[in-house]
């Protein structure tokens, strides 16, 4: 019978070796109801030779060469699929079915990783299975399968890692597929025999299990660090706060549980106070609560997928300024110097950190020691010589000391104390510098003193004396001011007294030494009304002198320079009434010697008033 062409039936006939177990099979479609239905493959090698199988409703058939179906030769099949009384055919098929092969697709242990913005596949290519085409397939979250092809498989493969016999190694394929910046993927591969003479030896393998792949970056966890003040165990709770990420959403064939599919999140905790620790750093899990010693810390969160870390996200945690003066005993001897302080328990390691006061915090130095025993007091004895380079230059310094029964732990330091200390000699180095003394009034003077260098490390200088005495009494007075303050006033002084000012800087631990007598007076007041009246006498006696004065230098004048005639008492320069203006011409008198310029009109203007002469 032929095909009767309709719409219905079988379709997509498939016959080939299955390479892994030696069998047969063949499979194809059908269109329509299966209700009812019946099929039966059919083969035939030449006119009268020819066979069949019953295979009721089910559309994939599995046989062997000792079924009769002559796989040796080229044979033509079909599948004839029967509905109540009607039988459908399909397309028919002619091939060798010993040499057309059916490969089977990637096994399931497919390694992914990312290179040069796509997803990398690589996994072991399956016995006697070399020379294979690979096809992939992959979708997002909502979309549609679409089809890419990985390429041709060199017979050689990439070298494995594994040996099955010493100098053989596996070979290995791989494919290089799309990677999505933002959205999760799922990929199937699946391979087919590729013949030397370019043409395919047999179908596509069926679809490799799905392989799950998130995104290229995983989203990133915003989280806010705060933490509390330092307890008293020496420990403080940091809390981080934030937002989780909203979760990825997968591809149909994609679960949470598929490894690599979701990011997971991470702790990266860096001690970064006594870096002599055997471990400064960890990673933990990631928690909302952590119990931190009052050291500083980096702590880090780390986003991870199968692809690598992603964006990461660090809080700074700075050290604790809380401060216990006087808790920590210093003493400096002739073999070295050596700190006692209250301990915790027995067998405890210690870190004690030092760092120069207002400076780099690179310049922190520490040492750890080894578990140490409690005396009878309950207190930890430390010592060190000079040569293990602790506070070389003298200065004020920061001390911490950090305890934990497992220090290579870095959660499990607690802080024990944290004071500052002056390292040299504090009675010399703060000695006040600079004394001066001002005049403030009649009876009180202002001392004024330059910042002790023991100002500037917190809880160390305890304060200042102020003492002085006059040179005709042995009685000595003194003022305490505090150690921010550098000036004092004096009062309660006599004038014309010479006093002598010495001033000393006190620590917690011992008297400093006095400043260099300085030496001063207040002068003798005088009254206001006596300075009045001096002043109006010297003004009257000035006021006098002058007016005398005035009256000798006229006197003087009359007798030096007598008085010239009035020219209106003389006749010499009197005009007619009527000549108001002539003009008068100069004539050179006879026997004038000097040459005289051309003669010259000289013109008198005479005035009088009116009722004058």
């Amino acid at each position: 019978e032929s095909s009767s062409g309709s719409a219905l039936g079988p379709r997509d006939l498939s016959c080939y070796r299955i390479l892994s177990t030696g069998s047969y099979e063949c499979s194809w479609r059908y269109e329509g109801p299966a209700t009812g239905v019946s099929h039966f493959l059919r083969c035939c090698l030449s006119p009268g030779r020819c066979c069949y199988f019953a295979v009721g409703s089910a559309t994939r058939l599995q046989f062997s060469d000792q079924d009769g179906v002559p796989v040796l030769h080229d044979i033509t099949l079909w599948v004839e699929s029967q509905v109540a009384n009607r039988t459908e055919k399909s397309p028919e098929i002619s091939l060798l079915l010993y040499s057309f092969v059916k490969y089977d697709p990637p096994p399931k242990d497919i390694k992914v990783s990312r290179t040069a913005g796509q997803v990398l596949m690589e996994w072991k290519t399956p016995d006697g299975q070399d020379n294979a085409d690979v096809q992939f397939r992959h979708r997002t979250p909502g979309s549609p399968w679409k089809l890419g092809h990985c390429g041709l498989q060199d017979d050689t493969g990439l070298a494995g890692a594994e040996m099955d016999v010493p100098g053989d190694p596996l070979s290995s394929e791989s494919c290089r597929c799309p990677l999505e910046k933002d959205a999760a993927q799922e990929f199937q591969l699946r391979r087919q025999r590729w013949l030397r003479s370019q043409a395919p030896g047999g179908p596509w393998s069926s679809w490799s299990s799905s392989v799950c792949v998130p995104a290229e970056t995983p989203p990133k966890l915003e989280l806010n660090c705060s933490v509390e003040l330092l307890q008293p165990d020496g420990r403080r709770q940091l809390t981080l706060q934030g937002q989780q990420p909203p979760q990825l959403e997968l591809p149909e064939g994609c679960h949470r549980t598929t490894p690599g599919v979701e990011a997971t999140y991470s702790i990266h905790l860096h001690m970064l106070s006594c870096p002599c620790q055997a471990r400064a750093t960890k990673t933990l899990p990631l928690r909302k609560m952590l119990r931190l010693s009052g050291a500083a810390y980096n702590v880090t969160v780390i986003s991870q997928n199968r692809f690598g870390p992603g964006l990461n996200q660090t809080c700074l945690i700075t050290a604790d300024n809380h401060t216990e003066p006087r808790t920590l005993n210093i003493s400096v001897g002739a073999k070295g110097t050596t700190m006692h302080w209250a301990g915790r328990v027995e067998a405890t390691t210690y870190c004690i950190e030092w760092q120069p006061h207002d400076q780099d915090k690179s310049r922190a130095t520490c040492t750890v020691t080894a578990p140490q025993a409690l005396d009878q007091a309950g207190m930890v004895t430390h010592s060190w010589n000079p040569a293990s380079g602790a506070m070389e230059q003298e200065g004020c310094y920061r001390v911490t000391i950090f305890a934990s029964t497992r220090p290579k732990k870095p959660t499990s330091w607690s802080t024990v104390l944290s004071t500052y200390h002056f390292w040299g000699n504090a009675s010399r180095a703060g000695t006040p510098q600079f004394v001066s003394v001002k005049n403030h009034s009649a009876d009180s003077v202002s001392v004024h003193w330059a910042e002790s260098p023991l100002s500037s490390c917190p809880g160390v200088l305890k304060g200042h004396v102020v003492r002085f005495w006059d040179e005709d009494s042995s009685q000595v007075s003194e003022y305490e001011v505090n150690a921010t303050e550098t000036q004092v006033t004096l009062r309660g002084l006599r004038p014309g007294v010479t006093y002598t000012v010495q001033i000393r800087a006190d620590t917690a631990a011992e008297q400093g030494a006095w400043s260099k007598p300085q030496q001063f007076s207040t002068e003798v007041q005088v009254s206001h009304l006596i300075i009045f009246l001096v002043s109006l006498g010297s003004f009257v006696s000035i006021l006098v002198l002058g007016i005398l004065g005035y009256f000798s230098l006229n006197r003087a004048a009359q007798c030096l320079c007598p008085p010239l005639p009035t020219p209106c008492a003389s006749s010499a320069v009197e005009f007619p009434g009527s000549q108001g203006k002539q003009v008068w011409q100069w004539t050179k008198p006879e026997g004038f010697p000097e040459e005289a310029p051309p003669q010259e009109a000289l013109v008198v203007e005479t005035f009088w008033d009116k009722g004058e002469g």
